[in-house]
């Protein structure tokens, strides 16, 4: 009860509670002396397992977690989706080692607003810290590629299930070049068929025309 009175108090004043979730002695020391004097930051509790910090979430105001995406192992992202579902209004940024492309879509997927790595200057993590707390989304070059990527995936796997393998088989004499007439002798099919198939790829991909067609076929990694 008693921090979570004060957490009120920082809050009242402007400054951000913070709670360090890491299991590292090392991490722990140099976050603290870092914010130790700032006017804008206020480490309000420390822990070092996710049992603790779901017990400091519900017992104090906290505004933002730092936390080391392997504090629980894998079952970290897990967690923080429950933990986010519970408390909504928390902030969560990783603060790892681990790789970008190997945590950082499925945190974002389960509410984490910052992915800031453990190699960079601590005046970053104060920033993102800042800026998280402002509304933003705070990931680095590498993760929003990820994310591009992954998003692409899910994209191109989605016109797929829409695309019949008729269709694909087309679009992909398309992309060699041949015509109409061409692809319907190759197929055995009349060629009002090869056109009809041809008004349904540009439908389906929502483009106009047989190059762009092409194009966003390519760029989706269909064909």
């Amino acid at each position: 009860m008693c921090n979570k009175i004060i957490a009120n108090i920082l809050k009242q004043i402007g400054m951000i509670t913070l709670c360090l979730a890491d299991n590292s002695p090392v991490v722990h020391l140099g976050i603290q002396t870092y914010f130790k004097n700032s006017t804008t930051i206020k480490i309000a509790e420390v822990v070092s397992s996710f049992d603790e910090l779901q017990s400091k979430i519900s017992s104090s105001s906290i505004d933002c977690v730092v936390l080391d995406a392997e504090l629980n192992g894998l079952n970290s992202i897990l967690k923080i989706k429950k933990l986010l579902q519970e408390n909504p209004k928390l902030n969560v940024i990783f603060f790892t080692n681990v790789s970008d492309t190997l945590y950082a879509p499925p945190a974002i997927k389960s509410g984490v607003k910052g992915y800031v790595s453990k190699n960079v200057e601590l005046s970053e993590l104060e920033n993102a810290i800042i800026r998280v707390n402002n509304g933003e989304l705070v990931f680095s070059t590498e993760v929003r590629k990820a994310i591009e990527i992954l998003n692409k995936t899910k994209k191109s796997e989605r016109l797929f299930k829409k695309l019949s393998t008729r269709e694909i088989e087309v679009l992909r004499y398309f992309s060699e070049g041949r015509k109409n007439k061409e692809v319907a002798k190759i197929l055995g099919l009349d060629e009002k068929t090869i056109s009809t198939y041809k008004l349904r790829l540009l439908q389906k991909l929502s483009v106009t025309n047989l190059l762009d067609l092409i194009n966003k076929a390519k760029q989706l990694e269909i064909i």
